[in-house]
């Protein structure tokens, strides 16, 4: 099973120990706990860009600890994103991410797919969360390290993410559904919730027609069996629809400060 210890070795050996300026978990594990099907979310900070050979290695190292397929047999699936802190610091729109590996890249990266560096709107709640989590796994504390990201900037990144989100929704179903009710929650609330929560929050608002799908879908993130969507797609399709609509009604009018 992949560790935090294992990404912060494999980071350290492969790019330097010089190059770390910090290391911080976000995502579930500070959004009130690992589910049986989080990711281990690390984000790493680092003083210089990197090359294309070392990106090929951090892959390599990643493939092997990461998720259902790792070389080494099952284990919890790893998102590692790396950023230049010059590219984030002093903060601009959209932010530059250097490195970026997650599960749903496994084949890309499997056939041979090297990471290039490139703008990512998706760092700015990435970043949030990591201001507000305050998990240091190496380095000072995150907000010495990272400037805090503009309400405005959050809301424009999360509303971006949508289409790619629908386009996805037959294929990663569960993981959009769930994302798009953080989506619809963040901008409701101005708070960034655990997928679960998010969840929660949007199955009391819905309309009875629409709980089923993403009731589903919060059961499977909390460790039911794994669920088939074939038969359950006209319902997702009628969902995220609904969600989506929702979500760009919100967009629209300015909603809360989230205390950045």
């Amino acid at each position: 099973m992949a560790s935090t210890e294992d990404i912060v070795r494999l980071v350290r050996d492969t790019l330097g120990a010089e190059q770390i300026v910090g290391a911080y978990l976000h995502g579930s594990a500070v959004l009130g706990g690992l589910r049986p099907r989080s990711d281990v979310d690390v984000l790493v900070v680092v003083r210089r860009a990197t090359t294309a050979v070392r990106r090929r290695a951090l892959v390599e190292g990643l493939l092997a600890i990461s998720g259902e397929r790792a070389l080494g047999g099952p284990a919890r699936p790893v998102e590692l994103t790396v950023v230049v802190q010059s590219e984030v610091r002093p903060w601009r729109y959209p932010p530059r991410c250097e490195f970026q590996y997650g599960e749903w890249l496994r084949t890309e990266y499997e056939r041979g797919t090297t990471p290039a560096p490139e703008p990512s709107p998706d760092l700015a709640p990435l970043l949030t969360m990591v201001l507000l989590g305050r998990a240091a796994l190496v380095g000072p504390p995150p907000d010495e390290v990272l400037d805090p990201v503009p309400h405005a900037d959050l809301r424009r990144a999360i509303v971006a993410g949508v289409p790619e989100l629908l386009a996805e929704a037959e294929t990663d179903t569960r993981n959009v559904l769930l994302t798009l009710a953080r989506i619809r929650t963040t901008l409701e609330t101005g708070t960034i919730h655990s997928k679960d929560a998010a969840a929660d929050w949007v199955l009391a608002r819905l309309p009875v027609e629409h709980r089923p799908v993403l009731a589903r879908a919060r059961a499977g993130y909390l460790g039911a069996e794994d669920e088939d969507w074939q038969e359950w797609l006209p319902q997702v399709r009628a969902h995220t629809a609904y969600v989506a609509a929702a979500i760009a009604r919100t967009a629209a009018r300015e909603g809360p400060d989230l205390g950045q």
